[in-house]
């Protein structure tokens, strides 16, 4: 049976971790796959160059489409600031999905400075995107999903709420879940 993939994207700081996080209480078989560990280990020293980005994204994505077709079920936590990348996802997976968390940049911003240790993502991002380092929604583009499954508002919809919308997706019956 084929496992479906959830690609939650968004821009840093806009709650794709600790929704994702929620998720996976709600359904601890999920499989979550966080770029921000993915990166770790693909690119122990990244450059954070375009080749560099879309060969860490390509390899995601497959992995993920590896995973659904042996029936696991994934998360994929990561901005995937490209819509080439989540489209070739929606073109290899069959049981794929997109959920988008708009938030203000602003917002994400606030959120990043304040984010605890605890987390996995990486502090200052959007400093470092102001000095020129390539940062979604800063100084590289941040191309918003075109037909998302399901987007939402994290500045104004609660956790809660938002974990209640992805679950009402997830039992949908297109993914019979």
């Amino acid at each position: 049976m084929q496992g479906i993939v959830l690609w939650i994207t968004g821009l840093p700081g806009s709650g794709k971790s600790t929704i994702a996080a929620g998720i996976k209480k709600t359904y601890p078989e999920f499989i979550v796959l966080r770029m921000d560990e993915f990166r770790r280990i693909v690119t122990p020293k990244p450059i954070y160059s375009d080749t560099e980005r879309d060969i860490v994204y390509r390899s995601l994505v497959y992995l993920a489409k590896i995973l659904a077709e042996q029936g696991h079920s994934v998360i994929i936590d990561a901005t995937g600031n490209l819509r080439k990348w989540r489209t070739l996802a929606r073109k290899l997976i069959p049981g794929y999905g997109e959920i988008y968390l708009k938030c203000p940049i602003e917002v994400c911003m606030e959120r990043e400075r304040k984010r605890l240790k605890t987390h996995k993502a990486p502090k200052g991002i959007y400093k470092k995107g102001t000095l020129g380092w390539p940062v979604p929604g800063v100084s590289v583009p941040y191309e918003e999903p075109r037909n998302p499954e399901l987007i939402i508002d994290t500045a104004i919809v609660p956790l809660q709420k938002s974990i209640k919308l992805i679950k009402k997706l997830i039992t949908d019956n297109r993914y019979n879940y």
